[in-house]
């Protein structure tokens, strides 16, 4: 994949990254996976969120779709949903307040009709040398946007969840090797991956499955907006496959992890990496 040195400023923006990235608008096929269920995605606007929003629709799936600011971009996504035959909600906001996780998970009950999948996949990152660059108040919305929020989410989920229902985080293959550079980031997504494996433990008895994916080097906008040009132009070259990976590369393992064919996964970590380890 060509790629050109590029800069944003976050949170970034799919329609201006070059190329722009392909979360199966013009690829996935649907086949009734998901026929009748309600999701909610967090970071739904563009990359991974809405490859997943697209594929979900498209097996039959209303879907809720949360995002930060990024207005032109969630309506894109909410075309796609809509083009499917399916409802779209648009819900805006920053899920690191709580009261707002709170808010949209009452929203998509009331305005859609219930709750069957929650997939948890907005972050913040920032690219950074040393440990001194990173600011008090950038730890502390780090996790407030990448992990406290999936607590404030599953906890308000929860009393709308049943038996076959799904929670789905994502995490990344920063959870086991870290990059030195994104350590706040890398620190919340090994609590992503662990809070997975605990919560399956837990909500295992109610029926409900959680499960983790772990993406590698994955062309979004939080590529461009979060990293300096010489890492965007090089980014992903240095896994075995050679390249980075499309958001429409991951929208399968979510729909895996949501769907009936997995209905024995939980407490399961896929690792869509292009190669790379994870333990």
């Amino acid at each position: 994949m060509t790629q050109l040195r590029q800069q944003q400023t976050p949170p970034g923006s799919q329609a201006a990254m070059e190329p722009v990235p392909d979360c199966g608008e013009a690829s996935y096929v649907g086949a009734g996976r998901l026929e009748g269920k309600i999701a909610l995605v967090t970071g739904g606007d563009s990359g991974i969120g809405r490859a997943v929003a697209i594929a979900y629709a498209r097996e039959g799936a209303h879907v809720a779709v949360s995002y930060l600011s990024e207005h032109e971009d969630a309506e894109d996504t909410a075309g796609w949903v809509e083009k499917a035959g399916r409802k779209a909600l648009l819900l805006p906001g920053d899920v690191s307040d709580p009261e707002h996780c709170r808010e949209i998970v009452r929203r998509t009950v009331d305005e859609l009709g219930g709750l069957d999948v929650l997939v948890s996949n907005a972050a913040f990152q920032m690219n950074h040398e040393t440990i001194e660059e990173v600011t008090d108040e950038e730890w502390q919305h780090t996790f407030a946007t990448n992990i406290h929020a999936m607590f404030y989410l599953v906890k308000a989920a929860l009393p709308h969840l049943g038996k076959g229902s799904s929670i789905i985080g994502s995490s990344s293959v920063n959870s086991d090797m870290p990059s030195a550079q994104l350590a706040p980031y890398a620190a919340t997504k090994a609590a992503i991956a662990n809070f997975c494996a605990s919560l399956a433990q837990m909500l295992g008895p109610r029926g409900i499955r959680v499960n983790s994916v772990a993406p590698g080097p994955i062309w979004t906008p939080l590529i461009p907006s979060t990293m300096p040009e010489a890492k965007v132009e090089a980014f992903g070259d240095d896994t075995p496959l050679g390249r980075p990976g499309q958001p429409a590369e991951l929208a399968g393992a979510y729909v895996l992890l949501a769907s009936g064919e997995g209905s024995y996964m939980s407490g399961a970590r896929i690792a869509v990496t292009g190669g790379r380890p994870i333990l």
